[in-house]
């Protein structure tokens, strides 16, 4: 229903935005992440999930399209709501979550309040599956030999599925990539180098 919401910082709280859009104010339940980047009086774009139930409804606002993409896959893993969401995106960025979900990293993830190792587990577990479907031929594509380097095409790899967790096209994943010097860069270097050029 609503794509994103831009107007000024009328109030901010923990996990909470007000965004005040031609004297409407839209509340917004958010993460410490894009709390940080609000300023109150200020204008801000938040891009926006609205979660209806029978007797209430609740948007999500998030500073980056990254974020928004991430909490979504985050709500579509069993046993995870939108609050646990909004602790896990609060613990670290959006880049570095995916990768850690990529690679089976579970320590950010129980790091935030409220989530547990088995919910981290499972979170991991579903995530990977969902994106082995999803993303499968782009990431045959990304892990097949580049330059004969086993590490670098293992780098690659793990840096287009963290982009495809964000919900990057393959063609936008192609052309982000493309250019970046690997050797010496962690995949989270790679990532955050595509996500600049992105960013452009």
């Amino acid at each position: 229903m609503f794509y994103y919401v831009s107007g000024t910082v009328a109030h901010v709280e923990p996990r909470l935005a007000v965004i005040d859009c031609g004297g409407v104010g839209f509340a917004c339940s958010t993460t410490a992440n894009t709390l940080s980047a609000l300023t109150k009086g200020k204008q801000a774009k938040l891009y926006t999930h609205l979660a209806v139930k029978e007797d209430d409804m609740t948007l999500y606002g998030f500073a980056s399209r990254e974020e928004l993409n991430l909490f979504r896959q985050l709500i579509s893993v069993s046993g995870v709501g939108p609050k646990a969401a909004l602790a896990i995106l609060s613990v670290s960025t959006p880049s570095n979550l995916a990768l850690s979900i990529i690679t089976g990293d579970t320590k950010p993830l129980v790091s935030a309040p409220g989530v547990g190792k088995k919910i981290a587990q499972r979170v991991v577990l579903e995530l990977k599956d969902k994106l082995a479907k999803e993303q499968g031929e782009a990431l045959e594509q990304y892990t097949a030999p580049q330059n004969g380097l086993a590490l670098a095409e293992d780098k690659l790899g793990e840096s287009a599925a963290a982009l495809a967790v964000l919900g990057y096209s393959q063609s936008e994943i192609n052309l982000a990539l493309k250019g970046i010097d690997l050797e010496g860069l962690t995949p989270e270097q790679i990532i955050k180098q595509a996500l600049k050029k992105m960013m452009k």
